[in-house]
């Protein structure tokens, strides 16, 4: 029987050098000389540091650029609230990986709603849909693309 899976995933690789680019960028630029700032990447969350909240927005903009053109979708990123103490601020990035459970009921309930002969399990943090026809699960594929549930979402494992 087809199946495929819903997956939402990067590749921690390619994070790690992104956040290596723009640890460059920032040493390099002159509105950051003497400033301190640098962004710090502990398994999957990514700690930015600097004096001020204008830095702090222009270093997450360079963070987003980096991460886009190492091919991480920006969708993502968990932006926590700034912590400001004294003359330094902070802000942790949370890169999340798989998809939670209520949005995966979320999805089931959407692909059981399409009234497609298909059948959606959630397993783990990932989500299986199975049928008996190839084109159903294309136009599963092609409903889900569509939608917009706050997570980037990848479409794997493929078997007829």
């Amino acid at each position: 029987m087809p199946s495929f899976d819903v997956v939402s995933d990067f590749d921690s690789h390619e994070a790690r050098n992104g956040v290596d680019q723009a640890n460059r960028e920032v040493t390099t630029r002159f509105d950051f000389k003497g400033t301190g700032s640098k962004f710090e990447l502990d398994d999957e969350v990514i700690s930015l540091t600097t004096q001020s909240d204008f830095q702090l927005k222009q270093m997450m903009d360079i963070l987003h650029q980096k991460l886009s053109k190492r091919g991480i979708n920006i969708g993502c990123l968990d932006e926590q609230e700034p912590e400001f103490s004294g003359s330094e601020a902070r802000q942790r990035v949370i890169m999340r990986r798989g998809i939670d459970i209520d949005r995966a009921r979320k999805l089931v309930k959407q692909i059981k709603a399409a009234k497609l002969k298909v059948q959606a399990a959630i397993q783990g943090d990932k989500l299986r849909v199975s049928g008996k026809k190839r084109d159903d699960l294309q136009a599963v594929i092609a409903m889900l693309k569509e939608t917009d549930i706050g997570l980037p979402l990848q479409y794997e494992n493929f078997r007829d």
